[in-house]
Protein backbone atom coordinates (compact mmCIF):
# COMPACT_ATOMS: atom_id res chain seq x y z
CA UNK A 1 0.00 0.00 0.00
CA UNK A 2 0.98 3.83 -0.51
CA UNK A 3 0.70 6.04 1.83
CA UNK A 4 -2.42 7.31 1.11
CA UNK A 5 -3.72 4.12 1.23
CA UNK A 6 -2.47 3.39 4.65
CA UNK A 7 -4.33 6.35 5.74
CA UNK A 8 -7.51 4.99 4.58
CA UNK A 9 -6.58 1.59 6.27
CA UNK A 10 -5.78 3.59 9.65
CA UNK A 11 -9.24 5.43 9.71
CA UNK A 12 -11.07 2.13 8.91
CA UNK A 13 -8.73 1.10 12.22
CA UNK A 14 -10.06 3.84 14.27
CA UNK A 15 -13.44 3.67 13.42
CA UNK A 16 -13.98 0.05 13.85
CA UNK A 17 -11.95 0.24 17.36
CA UNK A 18 -13.70 3.48 18.36
CA UNK A 19 -17.12 1.96 18.11
CA UNK A 20 -16.88 -1.26 19.57
CA UNK A 21 -13.43 -2.13 21.39
CA UNK A 22 -12.64 -1.48 25.04
CA UNK A 23 -10.84 1.93 24.32
CA UNK A 24 -12.92 4.01 26.88
CA UNK A 25 -10.68 5.23 29.58
CA UNK A 26 -10.49 3.58 32.74
CA UNK A 27 -10.47 6.24 34.83
CA UNK A 28 -13.20 8.38 33.89
CA UNK A 29 -13.54 11.83 33.64
CA UNK A 30 -14.93 12.40 37.09
CA UNK A 31 -18.17 14.26 35.91
CA UNK A 32 -19.65 11.99 39.12
CA UNK A 33 -17.10 14.88 41.81
CA UNK A 34 -19.80 17.60 40.67
CA UNK A 35 -23.20 18.04 42.01
CA UNK A 36 -25.60 20.41 41.06
CA UNK A 37 -28.34 22.01 43.83
CA UNK A 38 -31.48 20.53 43.39
CA UNK A 39 -34.25 23.46 43.52
CA UNK A 40 -37.34 22.23 45.33
CA UNK A 41 -39.37 25.47 43.75
CA UNK A 42 -38.20 26.35 40.33
CA UNK A 43 -40.07 28.84 38.63
CA UNK A 44 -39.75 28.11 35.19
CA UNK A 45 -41.65 26.08 33.13
CA UNK A 46 -39.69 22.61 31.41
CA UNK A 47 -41.69 23.39 28.39
CA UNK A 48 -39.90 27.01 28.37
CA UNK A 49 -36.28 26.55 28.64
CA UNK A 50 -34.39 27.61 26.00
CA UNK A 51 -31.42 25.73 24.92
CA UNK A 52 -30.25 28.14 21.98
CA UNK A 53 -26.55 29.21 22.11
CA UNK A 54 -24.50 31.18 20.03
CA UNK A 55 -21.10 29.81 18.95
CA UNK A 56 -18.56 31.70 16.99
CA UNK A 57 -20.75 33.84 15.39
CA UNK A 58 -24.02 30.94 14.81
CA UNK A 59 -26.61 30.60 16.32
CA UNK A 60 -27.09 27.06 17.71
CA UNK A 61 -30.86 25.26 18.70
CA UNK A 62 -28.80 23.70 21.70
CA UNK A 63 -25.22 23.24 23.21
CA UNK A 64 -23.93 20.43 21.26
CA UNK A 65 -21.32 19.67 18.91
CA UNK A 66 -21.22 16.53 17.40
CA UNK A 67 -17.43 15.94 17.37
CA UNK A 68 -15.28 15.26 14.52
CA UNK A 69 -15.13 11.22 14.35
CA UNK A 70 -14.65 10.23 10.64
CA UNK A 71 -13.75 9.80 7.16
CA UNK A 72 -11.30 8.78 4.59
CA UNK A 73 -12.83 5.48 4.10
CA UNK A 74 -15.98 3.98 2.60
CA UNK A 75 -17.19 3.17 5.80
CA UNK A 76 -17.69 6.83 7.48
CA UNK A 77 -19.46 8.49 4.42
CA UNK A 78 -22.47 6.75 5.57
CA UNK A 79 -21.92 7.37 8.99
CA UNK A 80 -21.21 11.15 8.35
CA UNK A 81 -24.13 11.20 6.14
CA UNK A 82 -26.69 10.20 9.44
CA UNK A 83 -24.59 12.49 11.77
CA UNK A 84 -24.98 15.78 9.71
CA UNK A 85 -28.74 14.94 8.82
CA UNK A 86 -29.35 14.58 12.78
CA UNK A 87 -27.50 18.44 12.79
CA UNK A 88 -29.73 19.67 10.60
CA UNK A 89 -32.59 18.21 11.83
CA UNK A 90 -31.63 19.57 15.59
CA UNK A 91 -29.92 22.58 14.42
CA UNK A 92 -26.50 21.77 16.37
CA UNK A 93 -23.02 22.08 14.96
CA UNK A 94 -20.95 19.13 14.01
CA UNK A 95 -17.31 18.58 13.02
CA UNK A 96 -15.98 16.13 10.69
CA UNK A 97 -12.67 13.26 11.37
CA UNK A 98 -9.24 14.53 9.85
CA UNK A 99 -9.04 15.08 6.32
CA UNK A 100 -5.85 13.99 5.62
CA UNK A 101 -7.13 11.25 3.46
CA UNK A 102 -9.03 13.18 1.49
CA UNK A 103 -6.35 15.40 1.28
CA UNK A 104 -3.67 13.11 -0.18
CA UNK A 105 -5.93 11.29 -2.09
CA UNK A 106 -9.13 13.55 -3.78
CA UNK A 107 -11.30 10.06 -4.52
CA UNK A 108 -12.07 10.09 -0.55
CA UNK A 109 -13.45 13.99 -0.85
CA UNK A 110 -16.74 11.91 -0.88
CA UNK A 111 -16.66 10.95 2.68
CA UNK A 112 -16.59 14.59 4.13
CA UNK A 113 -18.24 16.51 1.61
CA UNK A 114 -21.82 14.69 2.19
CA UNK A 115 -21.83 16.26 5.84
CA UNK A 116 -22.60 19.85 3.85
CA UNK A 117 -24.89 18.05 1.79
CA UNK A 118 -27.10 16.35 3.84
CA UNK A 119 -27.06 19.72 6.58
CA UNK A 120 -26.80 22.98 4.49
CA UNK A 121 -27.10 25.12 7.30
CA UNK A 122 -25.59 23.53 10.35
CA UNK A 123 -22.89 24.93 11.42
CA UNK A 124 -19.99 22.62 10.17
CA UNK A 125 -16.14 22.07 11.13
CA UNK A 126 -13.40 21.17 9.18
CA UNK A 127 -10.33 19.38 10.99
CA UNK A 128 -6.78 18.82 10.27
CA UNK A 129 -4.27 17.75 12.70
CA UNK A 130 -1.19 20.34 14.06
CA UNK A 131 1.33 17.91 13.79
CA UNK A 132 0.47 17.97 9.74
CA UNK A 133 1.26 21.58 9.91
CA UNK A 134 4.97 20.77 9.96
CA UNK A 135 7.38 18.79 8.24
CA UNK A 136 7.44 14.98 9.50
CA UNK A 137 10.42 12.34 8.82
CA UNK A 138 7.72 11.40 6.02
CA UNK A 139 5.82 13.55 4.99
CA UNK A 140 6.24 17.39 4.41
CA UNK A 141 3.55 20.01 6.13
CA UNK A 142 0.31 20.80 4.85
CA UNK A 143 0.59 23.74 2.17
CA UNK A 144 -1.87 26.62 2.56
CA UNK A 145 -3.62 25.65 -0.42
CA UNK A 146 -4.35 22.10 1.26
CA UNK A 147 -5.31 24.05 4.70
CA UNK A 148 -7.61 25.87 2.55
CA UNK A 149 -9.35 22.65 0.61
CA UNK A 150 -9.83 21.23 3.63
CA UNK A 151 -12.15 24.13 4.59
CA UNK A 152 -13.66 24.61 1.36
CA UNK A 153 -14.37 20.66 0.97
CA UNK A 154 -17.46 20.86 3.01
CA UNK A 155 -18.25 24.31 3.08
CA UNK A 156 -16.94 24.96 6.93
CA UNK A 157 -17.75 27.22 8.88
CA UNK A 158 -14.86 26.74 10.97
CA UNK A 159 -11.46 24.89 11.01
CA UNK A 160 -10.70 22.44 13.76
CA UNK A 161 -6.86 22.30 14.17
CA UNK A 162 -6.53 19.00 16.41
CA UNK A 163 -3.39 18.44 19.14
CA UNK A 164 -3.54 14.58 19.29
CA UNK A 165 0.33 14.33 20.44
CA UNK A 166 -0.76 11.53 22.75
CA UNK A 167 -1.76 9.57 19.74
CA UNK A 168 0.80 9.88 17.49
CA UNK A 169 3.21 8.62 20.32
CA UNK A 170 1.35 5.57 20.51
CA UNK A 171 0.90 5.43 16.91
CA UNK A 172 3.12 2.86 15.13
CA UNK A 173 3.53 4.94 12.24
CA UNK A 174 2.92 8.53 14.29
CA UNK A 175 4.40 11.64 13.66
CA UNK A 176 6.45 12.66 16.56
CA UNK A 177 7.70 16.12 15.61
CA UNK A 178 6.52 19.01 16.74
CA UNK A 179 8.76 21.71 16.93
CA UNK A 180 7.33 24.64 15.06
CA UNK A 181 3.68 23.65 15.67
CA UNK A 182 2.67 26.74 17.62
CA UNK A 183 3.69 29.44 14.76
CA UNK A 184 2.36 27.21 11.98
CA UNK A 185 -1.25 27.70 14.04
CA UNK A 186 -0.64 30.90 14.55
CA UNK A 187 -0.05 31.18 10.37
CA UNK A 188 -3.07 29.49 10.12
CA UNK A 189 -5.67 31.11 12.15
CA UNK A 190 -4.39 34.40 10.58
CA UNK A 191 -4.57 33.74 7.06
CA UNK A 192 -8.04 31.38 6.89
CA UNK A 193 -11.44 33.24 6.88
CA UNK A 194 -12.88 31.03 9.46
CA UNK A 195 -12.28 31.07 13.16
CA UNK A 196 -9.98 28.13 14.27
CA UNK A 197 -10.30 25.63 17.01
CA UNK A 198 -7.75 24.46 19.22
CA UNK A 199 -9.17 20.77 19.44
CA UNK A 200 -7.40 18.13 22.09
CA UNK A 201 -8.62 14.54 21.38
CA UNK A 202 -8.63 13.04 24.75
CA UNK A 203 -5.57 14.60 26.72
CA UNK A 204 -7.13 17.44 27.72
CA UNK A 205 -6.01 21.35 27.75
CA UNK A 206 -3.88 22.81 30.80
CA UNK A 207 -4.52 26.68 32.19
CA UNK A 208 -1.24 27.52 30.49
CA UNK A 209 -1.90 25.51 27.33
CA UNK A 210 -4.97 27.35 27.26
CA UNK A 211 -3.83 30.35 27.48
CA UNK A 212 -1.38 29.86 25.36
CA UNK A 213 -3.06 28.90 22.40
CA UNK A 214 -5.22 32.22 22.79
CA UNK A 215 -2.06 33.90 21.98
CA UNK A 216 -1.55 32.21 19.08
CA UNK A 217 -5.45 33.37 17.77
CA UNK A 218 -7.39 30.53 17.93
CA UNK A 219 -11.14 31.05 18.51
CA UNK A 220 -12.14 28.59 20.84
CA UNK A 221 -11.25 25.37 22.63
CA UNK A 222 -12.08 22.35 22.86
CA UNK A 223 -10.71 20.79 25.62
CA UNK A 224 -10.82 16.77 25.16
CA UNK A 225 -10.29 16.10 28.28
CA UNK A 226 -9.42 12.41 29.91
CA UNK A 227 -12.79 10.42 30.70
CA UNK A 228 -13.96 8.92 26.62
CA UNK A 229 -12.33 7.65 24.42
CA UNK A 230 -8.56 7.04 24.86
CA UNK A 231 -6.50 7.27 21.45
CA UNK A 232 -3.40 5.47 23.49
CA UNK A 233 -5.64 2.69 23.59
CA UNK A 234 -6.72 2.81 20.18
CA UNK A 235 -3.40 2.27 18.66
CA UNK A 236 -2.69 0.20 21.44
CA UNK A 237 -5.01 -2.13 19.87
CA UNK A 238 -3.50 -1.43 16.09
CA UNK A 239 -0.40 -1.93 17.35
CA UNK A 240 -0.85 -5.59 18.72
CA UNK A 241 -2.51 -6.20 15.82
CA UNK A 242 0.94 -5.49 13.93
CA UNK A 243 2.56 -6.84 16.30
CA UNK A 244 4.69 -3.61 17.55
CA UNK A 245 5.48 -4.85 21.10
CA UNK A 246 6.75 -1.46 22.74
CA UNK A 247 3.57 0.65 21.05
CA UNK A 248 0.96 -1.89 22.26
CA UNK A 249 2.77 -1.59 26.01
CA UNK A 250 2.85 2.46 25.70
CA UNK A 251 -0.70 1.88 24.73
CA UNK A 252 -1.74 0.32 27.74
CA UNK A 253 0.30 2.35 30.16
CA UNK A 254 -0.65 5.87 28.98
CA UNK A 255 -4.63 4.60 28.88
CA UNK A 256 -5.20 7.46 30.93
CA UNK A 257 -2.71 10.06 30.50
CA UNK A 258 -3.79 13.14 30.73
CA UNK A 259 -6.44 16.08 32.24
CA UNK A 260 -9.68 14.70 32.94
CA UNK A 261 -12.42 16.55 31.38
CA UNK A 262 -14.13 18.91 34.62
CA UNK A 263 -10.54 20.18 35.39
CA UNK A 264 -9.74 21.08 31.83
CA UNK A 265 -12.89 23.28 30.83
CA UNK A 266 -11.86 24.95 34.81
CA UNK A 267 -8.57 25.71 33.27
CA UNK A 268 -9.20 26.82 29.74
CA UNK A 269 -11.85 29.60 30.62
CA UNK A 270 -8.95 31.31 31.76
CA UNK A 271 -7.88 31.95 28.65
CA UNK A 272 -11.08 34.01 27.99
CA UNK A 273 -12.80 32.33 24.76
CA UNK A 274 -15.48 29.73 24.54
CA UNK A 275 -14.67 26.52 25.95
CA UNK A 276 -16.04 23.06 24.39
CA UNK A 277 -15.89 20.62 26.94
CA UNK A 278 -15.82 16.61 25.22
CA UNK A 279 -14.21 14.20 27.07
CA UNK A 280 -16.86 11.26 28.44
CA UNK A 281 -19.92 12.89 27.66
CA UNK A 282 -22.15 10.33 28.21
CA UNK A 283 -25.69 11.66 29.22
CA UNK A 284 -27.39 15.03 29.51
CA UNK A 285 -26.55 15.28 33.31
CA UNK A 286 -22.66 15.07 32.45
CA UNK A 287 -23.53 18.02 29.70
CA UNK A 288 -25.18 19.98 32.38
CA UNK A 289 -22.24 19.57 35.12
CA UNK A 290 -19.90 20.29 32.16
CA UNK A 291 -22.11 23.82 31.30
CA UNK A 292 -22.42 24.72 34.62
CA UNK A 293 -18.88 24.94 34.95
CA UNK A 294 -18.61 27.42 32.07
CA UNK A 295 -18.55 25.10 28.81
CA UNK A 296 -20.07 26.77 25.79
CA UNK A 297 -20.65 23.58 24.17
CA UNK A 298 -20.04 19.95 24.99
CA UNK A 299 -19.08 17.37 22.17
CA UNK A 300 -20.32 13.72 21.88
CA UNK A 301 -18.39 11.26 19.62
CA UNK A 302 -18.38 7.38 20.65
CA UNK A 303 -22.23 7.38 21.69
CA UNK A 304 -23.00 8.92 18.39
CA UNK A 305 -20.93 7.02 16.61
CA UNK A 306 -21.83 3.76 17.70
CA UNK A 307 -25.59 4.92 17.11
CA UNK A 308 -24.45 6.43 13.48
CA UNK A 309 -23.64 2.76 12.84
CA UNK A 310 -27.56 1.93 13.63
CA UNK A 311 -28.54 4.70 11.43
CA UNK A 312 -30.57 7.34 11.49
CA UNK A 313 -33.64 6.16 13.58
CA UNK A 314 -30.65 5.50 16.51
CA UNK A 315 -29.48 8.76 16.27
CA UNK A 316 -32.70 10.54 16.85
CA UNK A 317 -33.18 8.44 19.46
CA UNK A 318 -29.83 9.48 21.05
CA UNK A 319 -30.45 12.86 20.86
CA UNK A 320 -33.91 12.64 22.03
CA UNK A 321 -33.36 11.20 25.44
CA UNK A 322 -29.97 13.66 25.59
CA UNK A 323 -31.57 16.77 25.19
CA UNK A 324 -34.61 15.49 27.57
CA UNK A 325 -32.20 14.83 30.45
CA UNK A 326 -30.46 17.95 30.03
CA UNK A 327 -33.84 19.99 29.81
CA UNK A 328 -34.82 18.33 32.78
CA UNK A 329 -31.76 18.82 35.23
CA UNK A 330 -32.06 22.84 34.11
CA UNK A 331 -35.90 22.45 35.25
CA UNK A 332 -34.76 20.54 38.53
CA UNK A 333 -31.96 23.05 38.90
CA UNK A 334 -34.66 26.22 38.08
CA UNK A 335 -32.54 27.32 35.21
CA UNK A 336 -34.39 29.29 32.53
CA UNK A 337 -32.14 28.87 29.83
CA UNK A 338 -27.62 28.02 29.58
CA UNK A 339 -26.98 31.42 30.99
CA UNK A 340 -29.16 30.93 34.14
CA UNK A 341 -27.50 27.42 34.79
CA UNK A 342 -23.76 28.78 34.41
CA UNK A 343 -24.74 30.75 37.46
CA UNK A 344 -26.58 27.97 40.26
CA UNK A 345 -24.05 26.71 42.58
CA UNK A 346 -22.32 23.41 42.82
CA UNK A 347 -20.73 21.81 44.51
CA UNK A 348 -17.19 19.77 43.73
CA UNK A 349 -15.76 16.76 45.43
CA UNK A 350 -13.19 13.92 45.05
CA UNK A 351 -10.63 13.65 42.82
CA UNK A 352 -11.76 16.32 40.89
CA UNK A 353 -11.58 18.90 44.07
CA UNK A 354 -7.62 17.39 44.54
CA UNK A 355 -6.60 18.14 40.73
CA UNK A 356 -7.99 21.99 41.27
CA UNK A 357 -6.62 22.77 44.17
CA UNK A 358 -2.88 21.42 43.66
CA UNK A 359 -2.98 23.09 40.15
CA UNK A 360 -4.66 26.01 42.11
CA UNK A 361 -7.39 26.56 39.68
Amino acid sequence: MDDADLIEQRKADHLRLSASADVEALAGAGWQDVRLVHDALPEVDQCAIDLSVAFLGKQLAAPLLIAGMTGGHRTAREVNAVLARAAERHGLAMGVGSQRAALRRHDLAYTYTVVRDQAPNAMLIANIGAPQLVDQDDAPALTRAEVQSAIDMIHADALAVHLNFLQESVQPEGERRAAGCADAIREVAGYVGVPVVAKETGAGLSRATACRLRELGVRALDVGGVGGTSFAAVEGLRAAAQGVTPSERLGEVLRDWGIPTPVSVIGALAAGLPVVATGGIRSGLDAAKALALGATLVGVARPLLQAALQGDAAVEAWIGQFLLELRTVMFLTGSADLAALRAQPRVVTGTTRQWLEQLKY
